[in-house]
This record gives structure tokens, C-alpha cells and sequence, in this order.
């Protein structure tokens, strides 16, 4: 299986964004990665509610919704109705994370969970068999064009073992600093997803640096 590659929008020119969506429309981009953050929980704000709507009626691709905010569980029905296919909520924002999940699906969307970079992964032990997706930051979360933490390579390695122990079908998806050297290394330790922002947008040919991301 080819690497799943879902640029961050977070990245893009938003005076151009219907041109930058129908630039992805058109590459092998398998997601759209949408980064939303509410300047409490992160220390940024980024877009809301009024642009993802808009988004569902140009783009040809998956939606995949990272909420970087408190209280991720107010938002699951307005999530599900921007035709999200993916809700990434945070362990650390979710004191009550297994209802969470159980509302996510029944909403029709896949459950997702994401740990910043200094949450341990045996947090995951009990809910890992109700996740489609664990994202793990390789940036402290909040801003985009941070440097890469080396160690999610290992953590990375890790949940793979934790995932293969239970046969399970759960995908390991990373966010900050991807490149294709920090790619290739997080695809060899077992990264199914590579989320990239400005790799990608700020690439002379975003439309190329996808398609080598997908080829790692």
C-alpha cells in the first residue's frame, strides 16, 4: 500500500484557496487534513466552521478534521455535518474519551485520537481497539513550519507493535516537520499517514512533492 498523504490546509494561501483545493483535487493527494484550533487549548487560531462548509462543495477528497480545542465533543454533529471522514480529537482535551469515540462513529464518521509528544502511548491501552486512526504530533501542536521531534520515529515503531499485537486494522497517521527524509523514517517505522503543510504548499511543484511523499 502506497503512503496515505493528506496536506494540512493550515498551509495554504486562504486569498487562493479555492485554487489551492483544485490543485489537490487534481493531485494524488489521498485527504485534505484539517487543522482547527481555538487559541485555548493551542495557542492559535486557525479557521472554523464557515470554511469547512465551503470546503465540502469544491473538494473531491476525504476530510480528515484535527480538533486542536477544548471540549472537542460540542462540535461532533456540526464535524459530521461538514462531511467529515475522519475527527481527530485529543487525548489530553477529552477527560471522557471513550463516549467521545462512541459518538464520533455513531455520527458516521471514523474515530480518531491524537497524542501531543509528551503523552505516553500506554494511554492508548484500553481504547486502542475503538480507534480507526491514532495521529501522533511531531511538533508541539499549533503552529505549522516547526521543526521535527526525532523521537516520534521510535513512538511511532512502538504503536506499531502495540497495533500488530491486537491484529488490528488501526492506522498510525504523523503531523510537523514531514519532508521526505523525515517521512521516509516515519514510513519505515510504520506510518500510514503522513500529514504535510508547508512542505507541500511551499514546494515549487506541491503537486510533485506529493506524489514523492506517496512514493515513500
Amino acid at each position: 500500500m502506497s503512503t496515505i498523504v493528506a496536506p494540512s490546509l493550515l498551509a495554504a494561501d486562504f486569498l487562493h484557496l479555492n485554487r489551492d483545493i483544485e490543485m489537490l483535487n487534481r493531485s494524488e493527494a489521498d485527504w485534505i487534513h484539517l487543522d482547527i484550533m481555538d487559541g485555548v487549548f493551542v495557542p492559535n487560531i486557525s479557521f472554523g466552521f464557515p470554511v469547512i462548509n465551503q470546503l465540502r462543495k469544491i473538494t473531491l477528497k476525504p476530510l480528515d478534521a484535527h480538533l486542536m480545542i477544548v471540549t472537542p465533543e460540542k462540535f461532533i454533529d456540526e464535524i459530521a455535518a461538514a462531511g467529515a471522514t475522519y475527527m481527530n480529537v485529543h487525548y489530553e482535551a477529552c477527560p471522557h474519551l471513550h463516549r467521545i469515540v462512541q459518538e464520533i462513529r455513531k455520527k458516521g464518521m471514523k474515530p480518531a485520537v491524537t497524542l501531543n509528544p509528551h503523552t505516553p502511548l500506554s494511554l492508548l491501552e484500553e481504547i486502542l481497539p475503538d480507534l480507526e486512526m491514532v495521529l501522533l504530533m511531531s511538533v508541539n501542536p499549533g503552529f505549522g513550519g516547526q521543526q521535527f521531534i526525532e523521537g516520534t520515529i521510535r513512538k511511532v515503531a512502538q504503536l506499531r507493535e502495540m497495533i500488530a499485537k491486537r491484529n488490528s486494522s488501526t492506522l498510525i497517521e504523523v503531523d510537523g516537520g514531514i519532508n521526505l527524509e523525515t517521512g521516509r523514517k516515519l514510513v519505515d517505522a510504520g506510518a500510514d499517514v503522513l500529514v504535510a503543510g508547508s512542505f507541500v504548499f511551499s514546494s515549487d511543484d506541491p503537486i510533485e512533492t506529493i506524489r514523492q511523499l506517496k512514493a515513500l
